[in-house]
Order: C-alpha cells, then sequence, then structure tokens
C-alpha cells in the first residue's frame, strides 16, 4: 500500500520532534530532582549530625520533667471547655508528646537529654491539630540536681502550666555532684546543723531536715545486655523530688561518685533507690531496687544495702546486687511533730493498680489475720463473763466495777498509754518488739503480671473488664483496711519508736485535757472549729489528724519492704579478694 506523499514526509519529523521535546523535559525533571535532593541533605545535615551525635549518647545532662497540671486555659471558638489538650516539648532534637487530657491534669513524667549548646525546652499547647499557645525555658538559669516545681505562662494565650524540673545525670567532672571533688566544709555542716537546732524550731515550719546522700557503687548487677553486661545508672526519690547519676556503660559494677542532697518535710518520708540500665533507644530496663525510711538512717555510716526486686520482697537479680551508700540526716524534731499531725504530702507519679490474683489474695488474707485477732479478743472477754478461769474472771469484775464508779472519759486513753507501757516493757526486757509484726511470706509470681495477661485474648479481656474494675475496687479497700489496722498496732508496737513516743506524748495531753476540761467545752470548741474553718480559712484542706499520724506509722507490708537483706558469703569474699574476682571473671 502506498502512503500518501505530504503524511509520508511528515510523520517522521513529527515523531522525531516528540522525542526530543519529551527527553528534554525528562532531563529538566531529572535535574530538578538532584538540585531538591542536593537541598534536602544540605538541609539535615545539621539535624543528621545533631542525631549521630545523639546516637552515640554524648549529653551533659538528663531533664526529667514531670508534667502536673495546668489552669486557666484557653477556651474554643464556640466557648465550650477544650476536651482533648495535650502538651508538645521540644529539647534540641528530641521530642515528646504528652497524652490527651480533659481534666488539665497530666501527671505524666518523662526524660530529654540535654546538650551544653541546647539549653530552651520549648513546649506549646494542642487540642487536636489546632496550636493554641507555647512558651520556651531557659535550662541554663536553673541550679543542676535539684527539682524545681515551676508555673510556667503560656505566650499567645491564657493559661498556665505546672512542671517539676529536674536537671541532672550530669556527665561532666568536677561538678557539684562529684563525689571525688566534694571536700566537707565542717563550716558548712555547722551551719546546716544550726538551721534545725532546737532554738530555731519555729523558724520556717515547712523546713524539717536535710539529707545528703553519697553514692559510690554497686556490684553483682544482673547483665541486661547481650554482651554479658549492663549500662546502669541509679535513680534516687524523696517524695516528689527526683534526682540520678550518670550511666556508666558495659559494666556489672559501676562506680557512680555522686552526692545528692535532699530538702526534708517530712521526716516519715522514704528514700527509694531504683537501679536501671540504659538501652540505645533511652528505655530502661529495672535492675534493683532499694527503700530506706529516713528515720532508721545511721548518719554518716558507710555500707552496703541489698537491692530488691520489684515488689521489694526478695532479693534482686544478678550475683547478690549491692549498693554502696553513705547517709547523713539532719532534722529538727519540734517541727517533725508539726508536720506528722497535717496531710501527707500526696507522690504525683505512682504505679497504676491494677487487678492481680495474687495481690487480692494476700490482701485478703491480711484482713483475715486482724479480723481473727478481733474475734479471740471478744473470745477473751466472753470467757471473763463465763468464769472459765476464776481467778481472771474475778479480777475483770473488779477493775469494771472499779471503771464504772471512778472511771471517766480520760479512762480511754490511760487504758491505751497502759497497753504502750505493756509492750515497752516487753521490749525493755526482751530487746526486741513483736516478733510476728511484718513477718508473713508470700509467694509473687511476675509470669502472672506478664506472660499471662499477654496470653489472654481481646475478647475475653473485654468481657472481664467489667468485673476487673469492681474487683480492683474490692482490692483496694480490703488494702487500705489493712493497712490501716496495721498501721494502728505497729504505733503500739514500736515499729517507728519516734512515733511511739509521739503517741506517748499524745495521750498523755489527751489525760490532761480531758481531765481538767468538761467534755461539753471541748464539744464546743470543736464545734466552733469546725463551722468557723471555712470562713477564717477557706483555703485550708480538711484533714482527720488521727488519721494523718496513722499515715505515717509503716505497716506490715512496709515493714516487710524495709527490711534489709544480709549479704550473701561469696559477695563478701568476693569483695574482700578483687583480685580472685577479677580472674574468676
Amino acid at each position: 500500500m502506498d502512503w500518501p506523499g505530504p503524511i509520508y514526509r511528515v510523520a517522521p519529523r513529527m515523531l522525531l520532534k516528540l522525542l526530543r521535546q519529551q527527553h528534554s523535559e525528562f532531563r529538566e525533571h531529572l535535574e530538578q530532582g538532584c538540585e531538591e535532593l542536593k537541598e534536602h541533605f544540605q538541609r539535615n545535615s545539621k539535624l543528621a549530625e545533631s542525631s549521630k551525635r545523639l546516637k552515640s549518647q554524648i549529653w551533659s545532662s538528663v531533664v526529667t520533667i514531670l508534667l502536673v497540671k495546668a489552669k486557666d486555659l484557653p477556651l474554643a471558638e464556640d466557648g465550650s471547655k477544650l476536651i482533648d489538650i495535650h502538651f508538645k516539648f521540644r529539647l534540641g532534637n528530641e521530642k515528646y508528646k504528652s497524652k490527651t487530657s480533659w481534666t488539665e491534669r497530666w501527671l505524666e513524667q518523662f526524660d530529654l537529654h540535654l546538650f551544653d549548646e541546647d539549653q530552651n525546652l520549648e513546649l506549646a499547647l494542642w487540642n487536636r491539630n489546632t496550636l493554641y499557645g507555647k512558651a520556651n525555658i531557659d535550662l541554663s538559669v536553673f541550679q543542676r540536681e535539684t527539682t524545681h516545681g515551676i508555673w510556667k505562662p503560656l505566650e499567645d494565650c491564657s493559661g498556665e502550666v505546672f512542671l517539676m524540673l529536674t536537671i541532672s545525670g550530669t556527665t561532666a567532672l568536677e561538678t557539684i555532684s562529684d563525689l571525688k571533688a566534694f571536700k566537707e566544709d565542717p563550716r558548712e555542716t555547722q551551719l546546716i546543723r544550726d538551721r534545725y537546732s532546737f532554738w530555731r524550731s519555729l523558724q520556717n515550719l515547712r523546713d524539717v531536715g536535710h539529707l545528703t546522700v553519697k553514692v559510690f557503687g554497686a556490684t553483682g548487677l544482673a547483665a541486661a545486655d547481650i554482651g554479658g553486661k549492663s549500662d546502669p545508672f541509679c535513680v534516687l526519690e524523696l517524695g516528689n523530688a527526683r534526682l540520678q547519676t550518670q550511666t556508666e556503660y558495659k559494666t556489672l559494677t559501676p562506680n557512680w561518685n555522686k552526692i545528692f542532697t535532699f530538702n526534708i518535710k517530712d521526716i516519715t518520708q522514704v528514700l527509694e533507690i531504683t537501679v536501671y540500665d540504659e538501652d540505645r533507644d533511652h528505655r530502661v530496663e529495672f535492675l534493683g531496687k532499694l527503700v530506706i525510711p529516713l528515720l532508721r538512717i545511721k548518719s554518716g555510716v558507710k555500707r552496703w544495702y541489698t537491692l530488691k526486686d520489684k515488689n521489694l520482697c526478695v532479693r534482686a537479680k544478678g550475683n547478690s546486687p549491692q549498693i554502696q551508700l553513705e547517709l547523713t540526716v539532719v532534722w529538727n524534731e519540734v517541727r517533725a511533730v508539726c508536720r506528722a499531725l497535717q496531710p501527707k504530702e500526696e507522690k504525683l507519679i505512682q504505679q497504676e493498680a491494677k487487678f492481680k490474683r495474687q495481690l487480692f489474695l494476700r490482701n485478703v488474707n491480711r484482713l483475715k489475720a486482724i479480723i481473727m485477732d478481733i474475734l479471740e479478743a471478744a473470745r477473751y472477754v466472753q470467757s471473763c463473763f463465763e468464769w472459765e478461769s476464776p481467778v481472771r474472771s474475778s479480777i475483770a469484775f473488779v477493775l469494771w466495777i472499779v471503771g464504772c464508779v471512778y472511771g471517766d472519759l480520760e479512762t480511754v486513753p490511760l487504758v491505751l498509754l497502759l497497753i504502750i507501757l505493756k509492750k515497752w516493757l516487753i521490749r525493755l526486757i526482751t530487746g526486741t518488739t513483736d516478733a510476728n509484726a511484718g513477718h508473713y511470706d508470700y509467694d509473687y509470681d511476675e509470669d502472672d503480671d506478664d506472660d499471662k495477661e499477654k496470653e489472654e485474648k481481646k475478647s475475653i479481656k473485654e468481657r472481664l473488664q467489667a468485673i476487673q474494675e469492681v474487683s480492683q475496687t474490692v482490692q483496694n479497700t480490703i488494702g487500705y483496711l489493712a493497712s490501716l489496722a496495721e498501721s494502728t498496732i505497729n504505733t503500739f508496737n514500736f515499729s517507728v519508736p519516734e512515733l511511739t513516743w509521739l503517741a506517748v506524748v499524745l495521750l498523755l495531753g489527751a489525760i490532761l485535757v480531758l481531765h481538767f476540761v468538761p467534755l461539753r467545752w471541748l464539744l464546743l470548741f470543736w464545734g466552733l472549729m469546725k463551722f468557723s474553718r471555712r470562713i477564717l480559712r477557706p483555703n485550708t484542706i480538711p484533714n482527720n489528724e488521727l488519721l494523718d499520724f496513722l499515715s505515717r506509722v509503716p505497716d506490715n507490708e512496709e515493714i516487710n519492704q524495709y527490711r534489709e537483706l544480709p549479704p550473701s558469703a561469696a559477695t563478701d569474699l568476693a569483695r574482700n579478694n578483687p583480685k580472685k574476682k577479677l580472674k574468676g571473671s
């Protein structure tokens, strides 16, 4: 078939022109893409360097931030309250996004890493995808190794946010927390002792005492890494104050050599010391924990303490893990007494209570033991009425007649005082308190918390969710009642001698008041105080002094947790023969 002359000549030219045009466009797109890729790498070169530096873990300090709450936050466009608010934090190239909240209260704690040139902490308030306000915090003005509570106003909108901020875990040498560079100043020590002397008891009643903690090192830690080593660091918590050491890499016997100080607001507080392993992604793994009541501290004694597991029941994993500490506490007795009768400070960060079968059974057994003691006392009284023992019944009958004839309201604290006197005589004669206080054994299956819950199916969890909520309430209520009863009993057992002697003083005062002041005047004074509290002191927190006092007395579980475990013979031998230990490892 013959093509027409014009089409036969024009078609190849059009095709060639089209190919040249597509080739030119493709080349332009390719050059443009190369330029954009080059600009992208140039623009992100600083980010790549920072990311590489972050992975190498060369930071100067760890910034621990506790996001507590906010107030006076802005409203939505329709005037309603924001219900999906959250905060975003940025320090250098590290970012953190908080959980959402509609109550303006978070209680969320996290860590960011501080570099010397990145001292600006940025935070922003978001509601879903809308930015409402932001603020900048200059970290260079804050004192290191101290927990600061700050209210920070937001820019571009109303409202404030409350943070608890701590800068610790410094890796730099010659710092205020470096124990090697620390030299004790006798003059400064004397100034601290003078500040808490008896003659200055009425000055600054909230400042109860001063605690100094020297953290030397640890031995026998468990290996958390594949290579048989760990990257341990130590965290110290007293109330809501939280400090930590630097991380020692690739070792099971770290030497931190740090010194920390805490301001004591309540002498009945407990110092919590936890050792963690740090992973590359900045997550942590538990290695051991220790709790030390401030009233049990022997000041100026350098010694080894055994690390326990998460439940503070048995020794932690490892080769008899221990930590070496030296604690020094100075406090004022009058301020401590005044503080003990006020509401106990709430610890903001606490582990969420979940339903656990063995915890439920343990709380039931605790309450059962208290009920059995009450029933035993009731049977004892009933036996007196039944004259099962003539001598005992005769004495009880005489005491009952005398009490009814001559007894008064002051007899009640007098009886309680006699019980304490009896316990004190037993303690004085035998040299020990009640042998059964805090002594009970129970098994705790760690797999019951992790493996078994993970193996359950989602549908089963949804079915049991309602039952678990009720079970949690019952479990926690039983635990609270058992704890309150055990604390009451331990008040008379000299479990904490200082608090028992305080109870003695209070009971003596109650006897004198009830003896010399008529009951009608006491009730009148009590009613006036209760009815006038809201008018005269509108910002005070309603409280019960008796429950506030009992909250300071440890229950049997806390006594069991406070008990120190003796070091094993193998660990002592290894510590006394370090060459043999190194050779064996």
